[in-house]
């Protein structure tokens, strides 16, 4: 079973806020030796690269969720420029297909501070009827094998994919490949927004390699000892 270390936290906290001053004030309660921190599209496109900076600064590894998907090229850049934020991981939609996810590969592979690259596979408040109505042929684990192997044949470090689907894409695709799993809930809490739902133990043991927390954490009365829960959980 993968274990919370000083070295390589497994818990990343999404930072789901509507201003800086909220994910800052949150952030100032934990410590970053026990966790990383998310930082996605509404925060992000509100606060902008200053507050990635100011994490970084805090002492907090940034995974950079934005999801990139467009052109090669266009993806590329902007896969470039997180890296010169210095964040720790950022993603791109394995949908993009092939060449954009080589374009950013290569747009990451040189720079200094290099930070993990991951897709995106199937999101996982995405039941299979949701599949079915955009076009997309068989379950969310059928699709979300072809679309991590298709990731791992461009290069790219790991995936983002919902715990359930973690056996088979630990069985398939080794012990190297990431594995990032939201969709993360303690036992007995909400599952909020969020179809395809594990316990963070649970998802530990199956192969995951980081487990993303949001509102269990962020919208605890003691965030510190939310977090510290989980982490004696998980151990």
């Amino acid at each position: 079973m993968m274990t919370e270390n000083t070295n390589d936290p497994k818990v990343i906290v999404a930072l789901d806020f509507d201003a800086a001053d909220k994910a800052l004030a949150l952030v100032d309660q934990l410590k970053p030796e026990m966790c990383r921190v998310k930082v996605g599209k509404e925060l992000f496109t509100r606060a902008g690269p200053q507050l990635v900076k100011q994490l970084i600064e805090k002492g907090f590894d940034v995974f950079l969720d934005l999801k990139f998907h467009d052109i090669p090229n266009t993806v590329a850049k902007a896969c470039a420029a997180a890296a010169d934020l210095g964040v720790w991981m950022v993603n791109v939609h394995a949908q993009g297909g092939p060449k954009m996810m080589e374009a950013a590969r290569d747009a990451v592979a040189s720079v200094s501070h290099r930070p993990l690259l991951i897709a995106v596979t199937i999101l996982t408040s995405l039941t299979d009827d949701d599949l079915r109505a955009v076009g997309l042929q068989g379950g969310a684990e059928e699709n979300v094998l072809r679309l991590a192997k298709l990731a791992e044949q461009c290069g790219l470090d790991g995936v983002v994919c919902s715990p359930m689907e973690v056996l088979t894409l630990r069985d398939q695709l080794g012990t190297n490949f990431k594995l990032v799993t939201p969709g993360i809930r303690p036992a007995g809490s909400s599952k909020d927004d969020q179809s395809r739902v594990m316990t963070p133990k649970t998802a530990l043991l199956a192969g995951s390699s980081y487990i993303v927390v949001g509102r269990p954490i962020t919208q605890a009365k003691h965030p510190l000892a939310a977090l510290q829960a989980i982490l004696t959980e998980i151990r």
